[in-house]
């Protein structure tokens, strides 16, 4: 299986992840059609276990089925206790990126090398209530840091501004090792918050009600976070 792994695109661009957690599951694949035409980066897919948030999403059969109605890189978000079993199935399944969270219950190094046996960036993720202290040690190990900026679980939910210290924080600490290292924001994205996430430092930008949903359409919507572009060298 061909793999897009994120580290063959570049951190000094803005780039945008829809999260089809907001698609319209009856119509998921017009909805991925939908936005890749629109100008999106990446395909955002969110899964969740039940136990380490409070929601259950979807599973590697959902992502083998859609893999092969798009040619945009798979960004796959493990919201899971233990996300290293799940690696292969997902990877399987078709993901280029694999992201798990810092507060998992396994071995995080051993995890990340799991991630990488099967040919995928590996990323590392970190809630809001979690100090970038305990991510920063594995900096020079990812592909990609994802800092929530809603509790996870659920879409649609309000952006929280505190986190942008935390991302001002990693940027810098990335910026240090002069690696092709993502830095992506989830959680309340939209045509305005983007550009504070930007200007702290977030090239990856993960937007789920505020494309999918988008009144004004996910082409019109897509190109207004692309224009919070800003030098993020």
């Amino acid at each position: 299986m061909q793999r897009y792994p994120l580290n063959n695109l570049d951190s000094r661009r803005l780039l945008v992840a829809p999260s089809i957690l907001a698609a319209n599951f009856a119509e998921l694949g017009n909805e991925i059609s939908r936005i890749e035409n629109a100008g999106a980066d990446l395909v955002h897919v969110d899964v969740m276990d039940g136990h380490f948030v409070p929601n259950l999403t979807i599973g590697p059969p959902l992502v083998q089925s859609i893999r092969k109605l798009s040619k945009l890189p798979f960004d796959v978000h493990l919201m899971l206790t233990n996300p290293k079993a799940f690696v292969k199935p997902f990877a399987d399944a078709g993901a280029d990126n694999i992201t798990f969270h810092v507060e998992c219950s396994d071995n995080i190094e051993d995890t990340i090398r799991e991630i990488r046996s099967f040919g995928c960036s590996a990323g590392l993720s970190v809630r809001p209530r979690t100090s970038a202290d305990k991510l920063i040690p594995y900096l020079d190990k990812i592909d990609l840091v994802l800092v929530m900026t809603v509790e996870p679980g659920f879409g649609g939910q309000s952006f929280m501004a505190d986190m942008m210290p935390k991302i001002i924080r990693i940027k810098s600490e990335i910026r240090k090792l002069n690696r092709n290292i993502h830095l992506e924001v989830d959680g309340g994205i939209d045509t305005k918050t983007v550009f504070m996430v930007a200007e702290a430092g977030a090239n990856m930008i993960v937007a789920g009600t505020s494309v999918f949903r988008a009144a004004e359409g996910a082409d019109e919507a897509i190109k207004k976070l692309k224009s919070a572009q800003i030098k993020l060298s």
